[in-house]
């Protein structure tokens, strides 16, 4: 796992494989990445008759350790039949508070991936709130990670990848949740296929 306290030149060394990523994208990833969490807005609205609150909640309380196809299904069962399905025992409970009425942010830990999940969907133009999943800790590292522990349950860890990306959405002018959407898109599609996961946008430039 990183060190929780970085150096500054550590940091700065985050923030470059963050942009390097961002820049290695394409014009229809560009384009994916900008309208992710729109996109996941107007399903949590949707699937929530306009709860948009209750909607994005739920989809974030099911979202760890899931893929976004297995998380949409996994939602839209709930909020249908108002009985979560399908998770783990801790996600489950999360998503029937919410179900049940209770604020997504009395629930959900708001300084962490699920916390700000909710929030990127909640608001797509929220310009604070960032996802730092596995692919988004990845790509600032500058290592496919695999199936190691990242730590990000570690609140100074996570903030600490969170302030790289919002450093690196000011440089490019752009929401960090765009940065890390885009850069997702293109980290995802850059695995897949791949029999050796490796450092490739780290090696390059």
């Amino acid at each position: 796992m990183i060190q929780i306290k970085a150096d500054t030149a550590t940091r700065e060394q985050y923030v470059t494989n963050i942009v390097k990523v961002w820049k290695a994208a394409t014009a229809e990833q560009v384009t994916e990445g900008r309208l992710w969490y729109v996109t996941a807005h107007n399903l949590a609205d949707m699937m929530t008759e306009g709860d948009v609150r209750k909607g994005a909640g739920v989809l974030a309380a099911l979202s760890p350790q899931t893929s976004w196809p297995l998380n949409v299904e996994l939602a839209k069962t709930a909020c249908e039949t108002g009985e979560p399905s399908g998770h783990l025992g801790d996600a489950l409970a999360k998503a029937a508070k919410i179900l049940a009425g209770v604020d997504p942010t009395e629930v959900l830990p708001m300084d962490r991936k699920t916390g700000h999940f909710y929030r990127c969907i909640l608001d797509p133009q929220d310009a604070d709130a960032i996802c730092i999943d596995r692919h988004a800790h990845d790509i600032a590292v500058g290592e496919e990670y695999g199936a190691k522990d990242r730590g990000l349950g570690a609140k100074g860890r996570y903030a600490l990848i969170a302030h790289c990306y919002r450093e690196a959405a000011q440089r490019l002018g752009e929401l960090p949740s765009v940065v890390q959407a885009v850069t997702w898109v293109v980290w995802r599609e850059g695995l897949v296929g791949r029999s050796t996961r490796g450092t490739e946008f780290a090696k390059s430039g």
